[in-house]
C-alpha cells in the first residue's frame, strides 16, 4: 500500500467517520483512480471505524506541516 498527496486528496470530502466498505463505495461513487481503491482494499481491519485519513496514512501532511501563514492573506 502506498499513498501520494494526490490520492489521499481523493479521500478529504469522504464521510468520516467511517468503515472500510464505506470509503471503499465513496472512492468508486466519486470515480477515484484504481489505485486508492487498491489502496483501501489492502487494509487489514474491516471492522474498524476511521476518523480521518490520518487514521489510514499516518504521515499525511497536516496544515502546520505547511509554511503557510494565513494571517497575510
Amino acid at each position: 500500500m502506498y499513498w501520494t498527496l494526490e490520492l489521499a486528496s481523493y479521500l478529504e470530502d469522504a464521510p468520516w467517520p467511517a468503515s472500510k466498505d464505506e470509503l471503499i463505495d465513496f472512492a468508486i461513487r466519486t470515480g477515484a483512480p484504481l489505485e486508492v481503491v487498491e489502496n483501501l482494499q489492502e487494509i487489514e481491519d474491516d471492522q474498524e471505524i476511521f476518523e480521518s485519513i490520518e487514521e489510514i496514512w499516518p504521515d499525511y501532511p497536516s496544515k502546520e506541516d505547511f509554511f503557510f501563514n494565513e494571517d497575510e492573506y
